[in-house]
């Protein structure tokens, strides 16, 4: 979701920005566009600029024939919940926010009240646990239609999820993931050898991909 140093994300999560983070964003598009969204003074605080929620989301709504109905959406390292609620906002029904850090916990709380969205899930903890418990539950059978993974930088956070993810996501789901580096070329990890690359820019230091499983039968 993406910046130039943080996230959209939570405190600790990745390269903290050399600029205040700013006191809001806002939901770019569905039922509560132009909603402002709060961020929190904390360091390491990186919401995804507007500009690249834009695009992205453009991206998908490109490959979903603009349908967001029916769909289910994780959003890991949720942060402010940009993501999570933007999408929540476009008609998926059911959005699940993942989140350690406890005010931001309460923040993401205070926003489901206020937009009175009731198919958004808030789930306290660490990712990487409550990924594992979601494989033991194969999720009810079903799997995840889009992924959110914009994880601390430097701290090998994309090869723990990223095989957890893949169980997941569902037979045609996608995942955004945003890195300090570029996904493809030489340098590329050698979790991508399972996923291929649909949509991929860059804004400043931040890498933002979109994914895809290889070899879908």
């Amino acid at each position: 979701m993406s910046r130039t140093a943080r996230k959209h994300g939570t405190v600790g999560h990745g390269v903290a920005s050399p600029k205040r983070a700013p006191h809001q964003v806002r939901i770019i598009g569905g039922q509560w566009k132009r909603t402002p969204l709060p961020v929190l003074e904390a360091e390491g605080l990186r919401p995804t600029p507007d500009r690249v929620r834009e695009t992205v989301f453009n991206w998908i709504s490109h490959l979903r024939d603009g349908s967001w109905g029916g769909s289910s959406c994780l959003d890991l390292f949720a942060g402010t919940g940009a993501l999570g609620f933007e999408t929540a906002s476009r008609g998926a029904t059911h959005v699940v926010m993942v989140e350690h850090h406890s005010p931001a916990v309460r923040q993401l709380e205070a926003s489901k009240i206020k937009l009175k969205a009731d198919h958004v899930e808030i789930l306290r903890g660490d990712a990487l646990a409550l990924l594992q418990g979601f494989v033991t539950r194969r999720i009810n059978g079903a799997g995840f239609d889009l992924i959110f993974a914009d994880p601390p930088y430097h701290q090998n956070w994309l090869a723990k999820i990223m095989p957890l993810c893949e169980q997941v996501l569902a037979l045609n789901g996608l995942i955004y993931v945003e890195s300090e580096h570029a996904l493809d070329g030489e340098a590329a990890p050698a979790w991508m050898a399972s996923w291929e690359i649909v949509r991929a820019d860059q804004a400043g230091m931040v890498f933002y991909h979109l994914l895809r499983r290889k070899n879908i039968a």
